[in-house]
């Protein structure tokens, strides 16, 4: 007698939904890509299938379907997506400390950079911070201001932020307000801080 598996990655069991196969009365246990992919419109649609249709499936599905010869070497690169406009790659990356990926053309220069940076700071051999408290530095990486910011940047900065998190900027949406006090809270700290003066 041969044992079944209960247990197989990706099943999502009791959802109700029927095998979306031909003439398959099985449970729709296993999502694959629907008909719509997810983008700007919304996440997008799933199709439902057994486990034995969901192989079925993805023995035959093709990735690169549609895709030209260049966009299929591209998408196989290693740095795949490295330029592509999500958070991290946008200039704008830098509020909260985080590396402004965007300034890289190669992923191990961004990270050997942040690196180079922390070992800086670490040391205190980075002149330009000495002029500003253990506060005032947190701040700076707040608004993702280097050291060398003078304030005619940091007012630049932050007008750049607030219209980038303020819900009337972003269709009334409010789940950037947490950041958006961050960024003021760091502005008003900066522009009475000595160094600005």
């Amino acid at each position: 007698m041969a044992v079944k598996q209960q247990k197989f990655h990706g099943r999502f069991e009791n959802t109700g939904r029927e095998c979306e196969a031909p003439r398959c009365e099985g449970a729709g246990e296993f999502r694959a890509p629907g008909r719509r992919s997810p983008g700007f419109d919304g996440p997008g649609e799933w199709r439902w299938f057994c486990l034995d249709h969901v192989r079925e499936f993805n023995a035959g599905y093709d990735w690169f379907e549609g895709m030209s010869a260049e966009e299929i070497l591209d998408a196989q690169s290693p740095v795949s997506g490295w330029r592509t406009d999500t958070r991290a790659f946008r200039p704008d990356a830098g509020v909260d400390g985080a590396p402004r990926w965007a300034d890289f053309d190669d992923p191990l220069d961004a990270i050997g950079a942040r690196a180079g940076d922390i070992r800086r700071q670490a040391r205190g051999q980075n002149e330009h911070y000495a002029r500003f408290t253990p506060k005032e530095r947190e701040a700076l990486n707040v608004m993702g201001l280097p050291a060398n910011a003078d304030r005619a940047g940091l007012r630049r900065r932050y007008s750049e932020l607030v219209r980038q998190y303020h819900p009337d900027r972003n269709g009334g949406d409010r789940s950037q307000e947490g950041r958006l006090q961050r960024v003021v809270e760091a502005y008003q700290l900066l522009r009475r801080a000595g160094a600005f003066a």
